[in-house]
């Protein structure tokens, strides 16, 4: 669905991703690894349009898409779960959601909020209360379902686990899960290596903006020397 060829981006003349390439089945979750500042943020926000690109291309279904305005991003299938959720904390779980739908106002509205509470039922509990009393798990529970919103193919989601509870990481994960189930490509940035592992299908491991790694999942997780070189965590399966 998604394909990076020899991708450099960047903010003004800063240079923050040099020359990524990387393709993302349909239907499958991608695991984008690293450490802080390894560039993981401002390639999946070049995806979105929101990073200057110094070079290569975007291809969404094999279109490139380049150039196309983030506005545009979102009419052809793509929306973004930001790093912190990003949240209106002064609006209600109702009102964020409808903001979420911005791009396809009054379409299908009741089906897609009750679609996003399926997913998240603690949400439909919620739904009159200020998203800024919520928890952070109820919070990034949140940003998810504004990103449903768009009803996009293609998820982007930044550091999912950031700040919260195991239990939380748990439900957030099971509901990606549950998306890809339901045909919805999902791009995981994320630091909880771990926990990451445990649900890609396809893992790029990037480091001070170039890519250093790229494999399966399962690959990834027999690669150890990976983990203890790169990432800086135990190798699977040692304490």
């Amino acid at each position: 669905m998604l394909k990076l060829d020899h991708l450099s981006c960047g903010y003004g003349a800063v240079e923050a991703v040099r020359d990524v390439t990387l393709d993302v089945p349909a239907g499958s979750i991608f695991a984008l690894l690293g450490p802080n500042g390894a560039g993981k943020t401002s390639t999946i926000m070049a995806v979105m349009g929101h990073v200057d690109i110094h070079g290569g291309r975007i291809l969404l279904d094999g279109k490139d898409i380049t150039r196309r305005r983030a506005v545009d991003r979102v009419d052809l299938g793509i929306a973004v779960v930001p790093e912190g959720r990003q949240l209106f904390s002064d609006l209600t779980v109702d009102e964020n959601l409808t903001v979420g739908g911005y791009a396809h106002p009054h379409m299908r509205d009741a089906a897609k909020r009750e679609r996003v509470f399926s997913y998240f039922p603690r949400l439909a509990e919620r739904r009159s209360q200020l998203s800024g009393s919520l928890s952070g798990g109820e919070q990034q529970m949140l940003a998810i379902g504004r990103a449903l919103m768009a009803e996009p193919r293609l998820l982007l989601v930044d550091e999912l686990s950031l700040g919260l509870m195991p239990k939380m990481v748990d439900l957030c994960l099971g509901a990606l899960m549950q998306l890809k189930r339901d045909g919805i490509t999902i791009v995981l940035v994320e630091q909880n290596t771990e926990r990451a592992l445990d649900v890609a299908d396809n893992v790029c491991v990037m480091s001070s903006g170039v890519q250093i790694y790229q494999g399966t999942g399962s690959e990834a997780k027999a690669a150890g020397s990976l983990f203890a070189t790169f990432l800086g965590m135990n190798q699977p399966g040692r304490s």
